[in-house]
């Protein structure tokens, strides 16, 4: 082995340290800078001239390193590993190496030094998510009612006041973005209070047409209008009688019909289309909005009177976003109910995971529900892996940037936008194919065929 090394002179071993991406710098036993190779040019912004017969504490001082390794060689004597920072803020893994002679002294040093930033910022990310899931699976006990999951303190609280309105027959606005849960508040407001053996009655506000509103939840006498039913018609109000009524999408009721339902409220009688007789009832009445009101009220689009009478007692509640100690919860209540739906035996990965909970669900709970469904459906294998996801959820914090300019491509597609991307960006860091391929942890061969499969041209 000894005499295979003697044959490597000097004039090859120069271009041969040259060629490696690794920083190089050799130092006498006194800490004087003899040579460094060209990735030092990179990393430190050094060439051998500028630091040649320069001490190595001096290009500390000058801010060439921070702090000098060899420096901590010399003066501990054995080999040295730090984690630092170049002048560019660059994060980089530098060890130094003492030689030595034949009396055990040093002779020589060499420090080696990479850029481990990417590796450092990848490293935090993973632990970030890692801390995340540790935090969330500590959570061993969670409540859960009637489709609600209530893993969070705001959750918790929500569940707690709706249980104690449900034994009262206040009137409740219940506000919230769309998709966090509102009707399955209202109908577990029903289903624990006195009123539970009689009708829950869901009324959408914004899908019925104006000029049916009010026979839809009034009635109408018979006669009363051109094509209605000659024996007449109960509105839902009296469908609802001794039971609850509940107002989705309060903001869209037209406004002559918010006076008629105040109306309603205090008198606690109704009157059919086209009907002259009062009719009692006995009606729970709970409304529900995505809209700020009182912005309404300040475009004279909504009743300010009305709005009183409704928000009695409020429940809000927060977006998905706001309390993601219920998204990992949610997502295995999810998983087993449609596990057991569909006759299904499916699990998701972990790392598929991590992305569902960095994801800030936009469309609330609804989104994750619509999105597990889908899941199941249309992965094939027992395990939901990352590739299975669909590509908008990676929107946040992808390293690749925004995916909105291929969100329409199909998930083969959008893998192979990214890995050409990957590629792209490897070339011009590492500029040759086998130190792209030791970065990117795959073989020579493999680069080579997907740069060929990309028609992407090696730089050398």
């Amino acid at each position: 082995m000894d005499k295979l090394i003697e044959q490597i002179t000097m004039d090859e071993l120069f271009p041969i340290l040259n060629s490696i991406s690794d920083a190089v710098f050799i130092d006498d036993k006194d800490g004087i800078a003899l040579w460094c190779n060209k990735a030092c040019k990179e990393l430190y912004l050094v060439t051998p001239e500028d630091i040649c017969g320069i001490h190595v504490s001096e290009l500390e001082k000058n801010g060439v390193f921070t702090p000098s390794v060899a420096s901590v060689v010399l003066e501990q004597k054995k080999e040295i590993t730090i984690v630092h920072e170049n002048g560019q803020g660059k994060r980089l893994l530098t060890t130094g190496i003492p030689i030595l002679d034949s009396n055990g002294d040093i002779s020589k040093i060499i420090t080696t030094s990479r850029d481990i930033t990417e590796l450092v910022t990848l490293q935090n990310q993973l632990e970030a998510v890692q801390s995340t899931l540790e935090d969330l699976r500590a959570v061993e006990t969670f409540t859960t009612h009637e489709g609600i999951v209530a893993a969070s303190p705001a959750m918790q609280t929500v569940l707690q006041l709706t249980q104690r309105l449900a034994t009262v027959d206040s009137t409740v606005l219940i506000t919230g973005e769309s998709g966090v849960g509102k009707g399955i508040i209202a109908q577990l407001l029903h289903e624990s209070g006195n009123r539970k053996n009689f009708p829950f009655i869901k009324i959408n506000c914004g899908a019925i047409p104006p000029n049916l509103i009010e026979s839809e939840l009034f009635g109408y006498e018979r006669g009363a209008f051109t094509g209605s039913r000659t024996e007449g018609k109960i509105g839902l109000f009296e469908e609802s009688q001794n039971g609850t009524i509940f107002l989705d999408e309060i903001s869209e009721l037209p406004l002559n019909l918010q006076v008629t339902l105040l109306q309603v409220i205090q008198e606690r009688e109704i009157k059919r289309v086209g009907g002259v007789k009062s009719i009692p009832i006995d009606v729970r009445i709970i409304s529900a909005t995505n809209k700020e009101l009182q912005d309404l009220i300040r475009q004279n689009r909504f009743r300010e009177d009305l709005y009183y009478r409704l928000n009695v007692v409020p429940i809000n509640i927060p977006p998905l976003r706001e309390r993601p100690e219920d998204i990992l919860p949610l997502i295995q209540v999810m998983l087993a109910t449609y596990n057991e739906k569909l006759r299904q035996h499916k699990e998701i990965d972990s790392t598929a995971l991590a992305v569902l909970l960095k994801y800030n669900w936009p469309g609330n709970v609804r989104e994750l529900q619509n999105i597990i469904e889908r899941l199941l459906i249309t992965t094939k294998g027992d395990t939901i892996l990352p590739e299975n996801l669909p590509t908008f959820l990676y929107d946040t914090g992808n390293p690749l940037g925004d995916h909105s300019s291929f969100s329409d491509l199909t998930l083969k597609d959008s893998l192979e936008h990214a890995e050409k991307e990957i590629l792209l960006q490897s070339i011009k860091k590492y500029k040759s194919t086998r130190a792209m391929a030791k970065a990117l942890d795959v073989s020579q061969p493999t680069i080579v065929r997907k740069m060929s499969k990309y028609n992407i041209k090696s730089n050398r």
